[in-house]
């Protein structure tokens, strides 16, 4: 039992819930930061097929486990609540970021 309830633990705690505000952009440009905010370029290489990413102001860049709900704000300064595991979030909910 007590094995049974340690992995449950461990569970929990790997995928923790967080907020996160950065830009959606595709995955080529993240690390270019003259890219954040640029909603042309994103939306062109997002439709080409680069993966969507979330870049912070401080350059930290999160992989996102599911793509549909990132890729209409392509370009956009967005606020993302989810459960993150390692660098990748699995988004709950996004919202335009309040400046």
């Amino acid at each position: 039992m007590k094995k049974v309830l340690a992995v449950f633990a461990f569970c929990a705690a790997s995928a923790m819930a967080a907020d996160v505000t950065g830009y959606v952009i595709d995955q080529k440009c993240s690390g270019t930061k003259g890219m954040r905010g640029n909603e042309a370029c994103a939306k062109k290489c997002l439709g080409g097929g680069s993966p969507a990413v979330l870049v912070t102001d401080d350059g930290t860049i999160y992989k996102v486990a599911n793509q549909d709900k990132v890729v209409p704000m392509a370009g956009k300064k967005v606020t993302v609540t989810g459960k993150m595991d390692g660098d990748t979030i699995t988004v709950d909910t996004i919202a335009a970021a309040k400046t």
